[in-house]
């Protein structure tokens, strides 16, 4: 009996000491990260179902290797990335610097690294590494002065720069989110954030809507005034600078590629090319209507079916839930990315730090980002950029990049009630 007693007792204690580092985890963040991949396994083979590919097996084995990973990194302290946060910026700047000279070429843009047989997408990972780098600059300095605000912006924009150059338009984008975000949760003024985008949209509006032009550029006027330390200085750089960036709007948009200018522009009319560029909207946009309120049903969807729609498992899968689940379906997607978002506010409200709670909103700008996008751009209210759909589109690098993120996050969680070692 007393051996059993013992037994018992160290049986206990280890199991214990086994649950103890996942004590304040929030599980429901992980259900929710879990049913959003399988769901994206399911929608991925019915988009398949046809040419016999093996994508949603492979979906769901990153999913699980991500998965694996995010439990263990939610066990490790997240705090030790505040001492080694150059070393990870330092290791994305080179990966992306890679990717220029050992990338492989695919329809026109290099961003893929051939590693072992797997191609991998550095890009995808560099937004952990900024998000980790920002948070602990912005730990140790909050942007409440413009110097602290122009130092982040110079951090983030070397890696923006090379993804823009790869050219990767949609995921720097994400880096632009991502930073946003981060400098506003870091007690950045709205109006120094608004004064930073105004030159992209003083460059969009002078060449579409001269009127809305004017009304922007007197708005940024009023706040360079009064939100900067030199209002007068303030309000005549901002009319300067808005003027300029609308005066060079056509010299910057002979940069970008022609792909990227159909996509940008044909979504307010995709009718003009319905053969070309505007054909993925349009068929994308028959597949969401055509699923009514309950869809057509798994595997029953002609537009899914019949690969009406390119890139279906990719940055069109949001249609074939639109099609085959139909728009029961599409709110519970859109109710579980709601709770997904929901639950990393709710941590970075609650992270013992600033550092912890600065991941978080990181990880969660970069998943609204993204989730708005790609949902827009489905439906016809935002440009074709090539951004997935979080967990639910296919592309092992970006659903890895998601778990690691959310994995830090977890990591955040689980320490929030706990002393700083």
């Amino acid at each position: 009996m007393l051996q059993r007693s013992l037994f018992g007792m160290r049986f206990g204690m280890r199991w214990r000491s086994f649950l103890l580092p996942w004590q304040e985890v929030d599980w429901q963040l992980f259900a929710i990260s879990i049913a959003l991949t399988l769901l994206g396994g399911v929608m991925i083979r019915s988009a398949e179902l046809n040419e016999g590919l093996t994508d949603w097996w492979w979906h769901w084995l990153i999913g699980g290797i991500g998965l694996v990973m995010a439990l263990s990194i939610a066990r490790w302290r997240y705090e030790l990335l505040i001492q080694w946060h150059w070393v990870v910026y330092g290791f994305t700047i080179l990966s992306l610097i890679a990717v220029m000279f050992l990338g492989t070429d695919a329809n026109g843009a290099q961003r893929w690294i051939n590693i072992l047989g797997f191609h991998v997408q550095p890009s995808e990972f560099a937004k952990i590494g900024v998000i980790i780098t920002l948070a602990a600059i912005l730990h140790s300095e909050p942007a409440s002065t413009l110097t602290a605000v122009f130092r982040v912006l110079a951090i983030a924009g070397v890696p923006w720069i090379l993804i823009f150059l790869e050219p990767n338009l949609g995921t720097s984008l994400v880096f632009g989110a991502i930073t946003m975000g981060m400098l506003y949760w870091a007690n950045a003024n709205p109006g120094w954030l608004l004064l930073m985008v105004s030159p992209i949209v003083s460059a969009i509006l002078f060449s579409l809507f001269l009127p809305a032009w004017f009304v922007w550029v007197a708005a940024m006027v009023i706040i360079g005034w009064r939100t900067l330390p030199w209002p007068l200085v303030g309000s005549v750089g901002a009319l300067v600078t808005n003027a300029i960036s609308g005066g060079l709007g056509h010299l910057l948009w002979g940069l970008l590629k022609d792909y990227q200018k159909k996509r940008l522009t044909l979504f307010l009319d995709p009718n003009q090319d319905p053969l070309g560029a505007g054909y993925h909207l349009i068929q994308s946009r028959i597949a969401i209507g055509a699923g009514e309120l309950w869809g057509r049903g798994l595997h029953q969807g002609t537009q899914t079916q019949l690969r009406f729609v390119p890139e279906q498992h990719t940055d069109f899968i949001f249609s074939a839930i639109g099609e085959e689940l139909g728009f029961v379906g599409c709110i519970i997607v859109l109710f579980l990315f709601w709770l997904l978002c929901l639950r990393l506010v709710i941590i970075a409200q609650n992270a013992k730090d600033n550092f912890g709670s600065l991941i978080a909103i990181g990880v969660l700008s970069m998943i609204v980002f993204q989730t708005v996008v790609n949902i827009g751009m489905n439906i016809g209210l935002a440009p074709i950029t090539g951004i997935p759909l979080p967990l639910l589109s296919y592309g092992r690098s970006a659903l890895l990049a998601n778990f690691i993120g959310i994995g830090l996050v977890e990591s955040v969680a689980n320490y929030r009630h706990r002393l700083k070692f």
